[in-house]
């Protein structure tokens, strides 16, 4: 763990993995999407409409795995100091923001036809929209720091206490009376139909490939930016 924390160790491994990760999501969630909106059949239920899940399961997904893994990243940061700790939670936040978003707008379009409403201030829906404006807030105090300077301890410390609404999010359904359905996947079972199973896993896994070589990719952007500041600061430096 300490060893991938070096930068030059971990620019040589993140340069070969980014792409692989990319293309092979691609080609996952590609072959996901096609399936799921050109060849599932409609549900007795839903109709047309189920096909929505191969998008919103996995938007859903990946909002939530994207702040677990902010929050995860600044327990890191703040305990061991790892330096590439802070950057990896600053390149979720980004792409966690963006599937939190389609989740919620994936949603909306489910919902309109099934519940009758574009929108309902349902346990799960709100509390999925409180995480987008998480998410801003992140983004946004993450750049503020950069501008003035202050402390990475101000954003790892509003990481973790934004995870207190993950667990929210995965048990509204369960705690609250609520319009969305109740979890169809359990550890041992599952309440979807393998029909319908199986391509939204393979999106899912598709999905969460892309994500992770997004972030890698905004990782090693981030570093190179901090490289670059700090031979104009030596520079600086050295003229004055």
């Amino acid at each position: 763990m300490h060893g991938f924390a070096n930068p030059k160790r971990f620019l040589s491994l993140a340069k070969w993995l980014t792409p692989l990760l990319m293309v092979s999501g691609g080609i996952l969630a590609c072959i996901a999407v096609i399936w799921g909106f050109f060849y599932l059949p409609p549900d007795r239920l839903m109709g047309d409409t189920v096909r929505i899940l191969i998008i919103h399961v996995p938007s859903a997904w990946l909002g939530m795995g994207g702040w677990t893994a902010i929050a995860i990243s600044s327990l890191v940061f703040l305990v061991w100091r790892h330096p590439l700790a802070s950057i990896a939670a600053r390149a979720a936040a980004l792409p966690g923001a963006v599937f939190t978003a389609i989740c919620l707008v994936t949603g909306s379009l489910w919902a309109r036809p099934t519940w009758g409403t574009w929108w309902v201030w349902d346990g799960r829906v709100t509390s999925m929209l409180v995480l987008l404006f998480l998410y801003f807030g992140y983004i946004a105090l993450a750049q503020a720091i950069d501008r003035e300077g202050g402390s990475s301890r101000i954003t790892a410390i509003f990481g973790l206490v934004g995870a207190i609404n993950i667990p929210i999010i995965n048990r509204s359904v369960v705690w609250w009376q609520s319009l969305h359905q109740p979890p169809s996947i359990t550890i041992g079972k599952s309440a979807i139909d393998s029909t319908f199973l199986v391509p939204m896993l393979i999106s899912v896994l598709g999905f969460s490939l892309i994500f992770a070589g997004v972030v890698l990719a905004r990782m090693r952007a981030l570093l190179a930016d901090m490289q670059t500041e700090a031979r104009l600061r030596r520079k600086a430096m050295e003229n004055g």
